[in-house]
């Protein structure tokens, strides 16, 4: 079955559109400023290089917690570039990718959730910004919402994900392949060769440098892993950001003016962007932003997903979705699992994995003398895979919410599990008991018993610091 589409009046295409695919760092190519290689013309000709375009209203109450930044960066396939390499210009565009970016309040994170571009949902219309307008409607893909610009983009993004975006990005294929190729190229290093002439992909396996079209075509191809789908690319396209942001920051860049000049020149020749962050001591900012995180700090996510029940050649969004667009929108950690990664601690001598840190029984004593307490937190326990072998009413009351536990390491480590899933800041005792006794305070008649810390979802992830090699 074919999803439907609603086509978008369009006008003519303005003679010089970038856009954007998906770059955490905004960031470390700009950093030159800061570091003072920008003299008053080298600044105002960088000025001069960035294109703008419209924001718009948003579509969701912005509660974003103070200091913290959301960005959508967005990937365009148009072929209305200067070369005809791509392919021959239509007059249209969609997201070949789409990545909401979220910089943490004191810039202790960067967690950037890759959004595959055959979602299908309900989109908004959206009104002419300067690309045409758009319709909208039910079961249409995310990626057809940028041939009404990069501000219905936005739109989109925040109806799938309920979450405030300040700013956007764009850029193309053109705009991608030169920003690689400024850097001097970047690094991989491939557990099998990669072949996908479609993409124009023909790589060996092993640790090599590749230059900007086939960094594009390994971000891009969609033939040489997996099924076949959007899907299985999508680990591909974090390799190669991380390497990027590796490349970026790393010494034989920041130490090199020139090479740094050209980096940031290819930059901002190729952005589009929102009036917001549109100047040179903005996008400066920005770069200290990212600079402050270190690489460790930096995670990619792909939206959990699952087949469209309209279509099965397209996506949905799950509920894991929603648990990690949540954490995004309270400024918290994603709590994601990577998925078919080795345990901590197990490495590759077969060590034994780590123990849960949930599986120590927990007795809950409920002292707050307020009836049902007890067991709303039974419920919440239970839900983050907590085993709880009952609930009962503490003989004395207690202000104060504490944790009793046994001699063992493994109770203790399940009450510091508590305290951090709760936030119970409860104090851990260590009594003549079997196993853990949660022991609830009148503290918690107000605070309640709702986790603070949700379950960890499954999802493809990884860090800026890792590797493609396994």
């Amino acid at each position: 079955m074919t999803t439907p589409h609603v086509a978008p009046k369009r006008r003519a295409e303005p003679s010089r559109r970038r856009k954007i695919v998906r770059r955490v760092l905004l960031g470390a190519g700009i950093f030159v400023l800061v570091l003072g290689v920008g003299a008053a013309t080298a600044i105002w000709r960088l000025q001069g290089n960035i294109d703008t375009a419209e924001l718009g209203s948003s579509v969701v109450k912005d509660d974003t917690p103070k200091g913290a930044l959301n960005i959508l960066f967005i990937g365009s396939d148009s072929r209305d570039l200067k070369t005809k390499e791509y392919g021959k210009g239509t007059g249209t565009q969609r997201s070949d990718a789409l990545m909401l970016v979220h910089f943490s309040k004191g810039n202790t994170r960067i967690d950037a959730v890759q959004i595959p571009r055959d979602t299908i949902l309900e989109l908004p219309a959206c009104k002419d910004t300067g690309s045409g307008s758009f319709a909208g409607g039910a079961n249409v893909m995310i990626n057809s919402a940028l041939d009404g610009g990069p501000a219905c983009s936005v739109r989109a993004v925040e109806t799938l994900s309920d979450v405030h975006i300040d700013h956007f990005v764009q850029l193309d294929f053109e705009g991608f392949a030169s920003m690689v190729n400024a850097l001097g190229g970047v690094n991989v290093c491939l557990d099998e060769p990669l072949v996908d002439p479609l993409a124009k992909l023909d790589l060996p396996a092993g640790k090599q440098k590749i230059k900007g079209k086939d960094a594009l075509a390994l971000a891009r191809t969609r033939h040489a892993v997996g099924d076949g789908s959007d899907i299985g690319r999508l680990g591909h396209q974090q390799v190669v950001m991380s390497s990027i942001i590796s490349q970026a920051r790393s010494t034989s860049v920041l130490t090199r003016p020139d090479r740094l000049f050209k980096f940031v020149n290819a930059l901002t020749k190729s952005i589009t962007v929102d009036e917001g962050i549109s100047s040179i001591p903005e996008l400066t900012g920005l770069a200290k932003r990212a600079r402050a995180v270190p690489d460790s700090g930096i995670t990619f996510v792909s939206m959990p997903n699952g087949a469209a029940p309209s279509d099965p050649n397209r996506v949905v969004k799950t509920d894991d979705a929603d648990v990690i667009f949540k954490a995004i929108k309270a400024d918290r950690e994603m709590p994601v699992e990577g998925e078919n990664t080795p345990d901590k601690g197990a490495g590759d001598s077969g060590g034994t994995p780590p123990a849960n840190p949930r599986s120590t029984p927990v007795r809950v004593l409920n002292a707050a003398q307020t009836s049902g307490l007890g067991t709303s937190a039974q419920t919440s326990m239970v839900g983050l895979g907590y085993t709880v072998t009952g609930v009962a009413t503490a003989q004395k009351p207690a202000t104060a919410t504490r944790i009793f536990v046994d001699g063992t390491p493994e109770a203790r480590k399940t009450a510091e599990t508590l305290n951090a899933d709760f936030g119970f800041e409860a104090q851990i005792v260590e009594q003549p008991i079997t196993g853990v006794w949660l022991i609830l305070g009148s503290d918690r008649i107000e605070a309640g018993t709702d986790p603070v810390k949700p379950k960890p979802v499954k999802a493809t992830t990884r860090k800026a610091t890792d590797t493609l090699c396994s």
